[in-house]
């Protein structure tokens, strides 16, 4: 269950969130300023160490810093 978005504030600036629930739960969380994944449980571990190493951190970085920002103006 992914729920994503962005914001674009008045001002200019930007907000971008990625997270990843499975079974209702948390389950993942990327930062794009450390370009990590945080895994909100055990056993989402191994998802997070697969999207840091396949190239996920730096799309959602770009996806959410401007073709989602892009669908706002």
């Amino acid at each position: 269950q992914p729920m994503y978005g962005c914001e674009l504030d008045e001002d200019g600036s930007t907000r971008g969130h990625y997270q990843y629930g499975y079974d209702g739960m948390d389950f993942l969380s990327f930062d794009k300023n450390t370009l990590t994944f945080t895994a909100a449980v055990p056993q989402a571990v191994l998802s997070k160490n697969k999207k840091e190493t396949n190239g996920d951190s730096n799309y959602w970085k770009g996806y959410l810093e401007n073709e989602c920002i892009e669908w706002l103006k």
